[in-house]
């Protein structure tokens, strides 16, 4: 058998010290070639420990397994979807159609097929969907693995570009029964990264680490300068194999020279580490002769490895094919089917050790050397890196570089350009435009620290008035996506009073910016900034210069709300949410569906439409790469899911929440979690939430945080029973009277725990409040929840019929928890009134909704008055039941799949809707199959449980 070799040639049969990393490996490698499973690993550990050797190991020991590799370069982290391209670019004959379609090589649903294409500047179209590439580069992967399981090693994953990070992070994710390995290596992980599994690599144990050293020593060395040699590198075993070389036989017999050779003391054993390789490796490459040197500059300014790239560019610069002859006897790289470094740290130090002319004459030469049709954005990267100066012509190259990567949804890339350009440009007007233009471009991926510093940028150029004002209300968003509080209302009222007589149209838009940004500060607001102020200043906006469109009825909608009162405002409210997407771009759509969703559908009570732009809200999001709006678009659905009673499906997007929130650094307050730990009575974790919550929002002064923690914990009390609780923390929540609609459910709350409590003025307050808002909307969600609140004032047959109406409501409307509770309080007003069989009926229908939903507190508060009643046949508590029984007792995810195969839908059609592969939903049914009693799909309609059903 071959022995597999890495890059200096050694054998990797056995890797000195690694059995148990290596061993890990080795189950991997047979749970996907042996056993069809699939796998995630993020091999992670300091430089030099040996990340790439156990990769190298892994590829020379997966025997039937097809390999693919990646690997991440500091200078094409810019670039979007290089490391996808270097991973992907081999696969890419699954593309193509065949004439007859087989088992053996099944297509891609043409939707995939058109994101991967335009992604890879295959084909012209629009930017792809983020989720959708990632659901086709998994199928891609899938329908590979097909005919040979697959393994996928990506190397150096931290310099990998983060549109590659983000989708190959997905697709770990969502790994399951196709055959495949995925496979990360990096010195420090990106956050995409996060929760998966992962190998921690750390320096040899010291007799390993001595073994190894021996391995490379030439000559006898005197056992204590070995010992400092080992404890000194720590085990690294990159700096155990490069150092000795910097030693000469008098100093390994004696050790006068380790103390130069190790590093000075003083410093940090992992920056002396570093500091002393990188040195070894910079005397190896300035001892080389200088066409050599020149050279492997070349290959260390190329990060595609493309050997024949590289020998054109070198043409151009006179250097012969013998230059490559010492560079490689020297150790530092090989010239093969691939230009490959020793290590990172030797490409880096080649790259960095070079004077900067010598650097720009290599990235001139590679930029001739690249066919501007088939790669034209590195092209004119490396153009830009060959500048001595300000080039107007290579500025305006990369600006058109920037329009492509936008077009591919690569807003980082987009951004990256545009700064390189505004450092090439002389005009100090231009400049600062393209400064600007970047920085609106980082924001809008979520890289708010970048922004911000070229925001900055722009503002010491001479801007024109509407730059100015554009910058004023950049800078205005950027305090309010990253703090949802402080100073955003008044800085964008600042903006919108500035774009008056420039821009009616984007004062407009400025002015609903501040009241939306007034809304979240709420009673935290700086003086001038409370959402009573901001309404009345953007009564006095300038009429739109058109025909009106949705954000012009929701601008006048709001103001009316605000300062003539609740009813005042509906109508045009309604025009707006009737009116939303006509006439306006995605970008429009999403910069407003916030508050189209929750300023407007909620506060008109209109559940439909929160459905549909709460969805759309997170389409948009997904698609164009938006991860400044992402939190707001998932808290806002996951809010709608939560009320609908699927809180698995809610708790799925405030799990995504807070990956966005980390790989960001937005402050949006853990909305999505406070409410699900609320409705489940998850006591201890909703408390700590609450308070945590609390202080994170009164720092920032995000008011509307406040109002959210309360209304939070008087749902607990509610469910928990403790009602005196749930009416304090109700009437705290209700408290700030200037935005009531705000929040319209706290109201609801502090009704029913103030009649628990005998707080009857507080409750005929609270029910006033909400009469008024309820009246006005007169839709089944307000006209239910108006009944059933009223219902809990009244008495005897009122009582009775106000109860039943609120049932019949809301049992049109999708909002299954308001109807469970609905039940729950007309059963328990039953029991009371002595009428227990009634009684049963209604609690029985209120513990069956809620415990399949999951809302436990009132689910064990039904089941204690159904025991009340005698019953003794509907069993354990919910919080002991799964949320879904059947045959088999399928999982969350089986039951999904099971409903979606039942509806007719196809395996790659239901693995397009749940993002996995066709083959993982074959994998599924299978099981669900078995569990179930059945062998087809035809039958999965008679033996499905009647409480499985689609989630909204």
């Amino acid at each position: 058998m071959e022995v597999a070799r890495d890059a200096a040639g050694r054998d990797q049969a056995a890797l000195t010290g690694r059995y148990t990393e290596c061993a890990v490996l080795d189950q991997l490698v047979k749970a996907v070639g042996l056993a069809g499973e699939s796998r995630a690993l993020v091999v992670h550990g300091e430089m030099g420990v040996g990340k790439t050797a156990l990769l190298d190991y892994l590829a020379g020991h997966a025997p039937g397994c097809r390999v693919a590799r990646a690997a991440g370069v500091q200078s094409e982290m810019e670039l979007p979807f290089a490391g996808l391209h270097q991973l992907c670019a081999p696969l890419l004959d699954r593309l193509e159609t065949p004439s007859q379609p087989t088992p053996s090589q099944p297509t891609l649903p043409l939707p995939q097929r058109d994101a991967l294409r335009t992604a890879f500047g295959l084909s012209a179209g629009p930017p792809p969907d983020r989720f959708l590439l990632g659901l086709a580069v998994l199928s891609l992967l899938s329908h590979v693995a097909e005919d040979q399981p697959l393994v996928c090693l990506i190397d150096d994953e931290q310099w990998i570009d983060q549109c590659s990070s983000q989708v190959l992070a997905f697709v770990a994710r969502r790994l399951g029964a196709e055959s495949v390995g995925l496979v990360f290596a990096a010195r420090v992980p990106s956050p995409d990264l996060a929760g998966l599994p992962e190998l921690v690599v750390r320096g040899l144990p010291e007799p390993d680490a001595r073994a190894l050293l021996d391995s490379v020593l030439t000559g006898s060395i005197d056992p204590r300068v070995r010992d400092q040699i080992v404890a000194e590198t720590r085990g690294n075993p990159l700096a155990l194999l490069e150092l000795p070389r910097e030693l000469t036989l008098p100093d390994l017999a004696g050790g006068f020279g380790l103390p130069g050779a190790i590093g000075a003391t003083g410093t940090t054993g992992a920056v002396r580490l570093a500091g002393n390789v990188e040195e070894s490796f910079r005397r190896r490459v300035a001892a080389l002769p200088d066409p050599a040197r020149r050279l492997l500059l070349l290959a260390a300014a190329d990060p595609t490895g493309d050997p024949a790239l590289v020998w054109r560019a070198a043409g151009l610069l006179a250097i012969s094919a013998d230059a490559a002859a010492p560079a490689i006897d020297a150790d530092l790289a090989e010239f093969g089917t691939r230009v490959r470094f020793r290590h990172p740290l030797a490409r880096s130090t080649a790259y960095r050790s070079a004077p900067v002319r010598e650097r720009q004459q290599a990235h001139r030469a590679l930029a001739e050397a690249t066919d501007p049709r088939l790669d034209p954005d590195r092209r004119a990267w490396h153009r830009a890196q060959a500048a001595a100066g300000p080039d107007e012509e290579v500025a305006a190259e990369l600006e058109h570089c920037a329009e492509r990567a936008r077009a591919r949804g690569g807003l980082t890339a987009a951004a990256a350009f545009l700064k390189q350009a505004a450092t090439l440009t002389l005009d100090p007007a231009l400049r600062a435009g393209r400064a600007l233009a970047a920085a609106q471009v980082k924001m809008q991926a979520g890289v708010f620290d970048v922004a911000r510093d070229l925001l900055d940028m722009a503002e010491t150029g001479p801007l024109s008035d509407v730059q100015q004002a554009s910058a004023a209300t950049l800078r205005a968003r950027l305090a309010f996506i990253t703090s949802r509080g402080g100073d955003a209302p008044a800085l964008l009222l600042k903006a919108a009073h500035r774009l008056e007589p420039i821009d009616p149209a984007k004062a407009r838009a400025a002015y609903l910016d501040a009241i939306s940004a007034a809304i979240f500060t709420g009673r935290l607001a700086s003086p001038g900034s409370g959402v009573l102020e901001v309404a009345r200043a953007a009564a006095a906006a300038p009429p739109p210069p058109r025909p009106p469109r949705a954000p012009d009825f929701l601008l006048d909608g709001l103001t009316a709300h605000y300062n003539e009162g609740y009813a005042a405002g509906v109508a045009m409210l309604r025009r707006a949410l009737a009116a939303f997407g006509d006439g306006m771009s995605a970008e429009e759509e999403l910069h407003w569906l916030w508050l189209a969703s929750v300023a407007a559908a909620i506060r008109v009570w209109d559940d439909d439409r929160w459905d549909a732009l709460s969805a759309r809200h997170v389409q948009l999001a997904r698609e164009h790469g938006a991860l400044g709006e992402l939190p707001l678009a998932l808290t806002s659905r996951a809010y709608l899911l939560m009320f609908s009673g699927d809180l698995a499906a809610a708790a799925e997007l405030t799990d995504e929440v807070q990956a966005v929130k980390e790989a960001t650094g937005g402050g949006l307050a853990p909305y999505g979690a406070l409410g699900l730990a609320a409705l489940r009575g998850e006591e201890t974790t909703a408390r700590s939430l609450i308070d945590a919550t609390r202080q994170d929002v009164t720092r920032r002064g995000e008011g509307v945080g406040l109002t959210f923690a309360d209304w939070a914990s008087a749902v607990l009390g509610n469910g928990l029973g403790d009602y005196g609780q749930a009416a304090a923390a109700a009437q705290r929540a209700c408290a700030y009277a200037d935005d009531l609609g705000s929040l319209v459910w706290t109201t609801v709350e502090l009704i029913e725990a103030s009649v628990r409590t005998g707080l009857a003025e507080a409750a005929a307050s609270a029910y006033e409040q909400l009469g008024e808002m309820t009246e006005a909307s007169d839709t089944d969600w307000a006209v239910g929840i108006r009944a059933r609140s009223a219902a809990l004032l009244a008495g005897g047959d009122a009582a009775e019929r106000l109860y039943r109406e609120s049932i019949a409501r809301l049992g049109k409307t999708r909002l299954r928890v308001d109807l469970a509770r609905a039940h729950l309080l007309y059963g328990e007003w039953l029991r009371r009134e002595r009428r227990r069989l009634d009684a049963r009926e209604h609690l029985r229908v209120a513990h069956g909704l809620l415990a399949a939903m999951g809302v436990a507190a009132f689910a064990d508060r039904a089941w204690r008055e159904l025991r009340a009643t005698g019953a003794t046949s509907t069993g354990s508590t919910a919080s002991q039941r799964p949320a879904h029984t059947g045959p088999g007792e399928l999982t969350a995810q089986e039951a999904q799949i099971a409903r979606l195969a039942r509806d007719g839908l196809s395996n790659p059609e239901i693995g397009t809707r749940l993002f996995i592969s066709a083959h993982t939903v074959q994998y599924h049914l299978r099981k669900v199959f078995a569990k179930l009693g059945i062998s087809s799909r035809s039958q999965l309609d008679r033996v499905l449980p009647a409480n499985l059903e689609s989630r909204r």
